[in-house]
């Protein structure tokens, strides 16, 4: 069972990303802000959840929140500025967006970087432990897979519903087919034996 609240402030948001490890599409954040009596025995880490389980949170997390905000950041301004800083960077603009101001924040992960003058801790593992950062987590999977969806039905080869951009075998031939698209982060590498790719 996951923990509610981690602070003693009781407007805590939690927030988590999706898709770090992508060759292609956004890096997605959500920040959620969950109200003290929040109950929900299904509600996990993303990744524990089935994509059908993930579609059913989803509405139920955007209804209960006190508020909840999401975030994709392009992949131009993750090859510009590394895609760890473009995590952060996509969590702190989901908090900023949060009406009300959170209290305290609770960030999935090791690293993060100070938002305003809000206290924040990071925990490992944080979106199998609060409720606040599984939901965040199940929020920026959702939106990030619809992302994908979307920018399927522009470069259907690449067959990015199926993959959602992650670096599978499948993704990579396409790559090796018929090269890169907007959506390729080009200071990735996207095929494991060249670093540099013809553009």
């Amino acid at each position: 069972m996951l923990a509610l609240n981690f602070s003693d402030f009781l407007l805590e948001t939690g927030t988590d990303e999706a898709g770090r490890g992508c060759l292609a599409g956004p890096v997605t954040a959500a920040a959620v802000i969950l109200p003290i009596d929040f109950e929900n025995k299904i509600l996990n880490d993303s990744k524990q959840l089935s994509e059908k389980v993930r579609e059913k949170l989803k509405p139920i997390i955007e209804e209960q929140a006190i508020s909840f905000a999401v975030t994709h950041l392009e992949p131009l301004v993750i090859d510009e500025i590394n895609i760890l800083n473009a995590s952060i960077k996509a969590m702190q603009e989901s908090i900023l967006k949060l009406n009300p101001k959170p209290e305290y924040i609770i960030v999935d992960g090791n690293r993060f970087k100070p938002v305003l003058d809000i206290p924040h801790s990071c925990i490992v593992k944080g979106d199998a432990k609060f409720m606040s950062i599984a939901a965040a987590s199940v929020l920026a999977k959702t939106y990030r897979d619809e992302y994908m969806n979307r920018i399927h039905e522009e470069f259907p080869m690449y067959n990015w519903k199926q993959n959602k951009g992650y670096p599978t075998q499948e993704h990579r031939e396409a790559i090796r087919k018929y090269g890169v698209t907007k959506y390729h982060r080009m200071s990735f590498r996207l095929l494991p034996e060249q670093l540099k790719l013809e553009i």
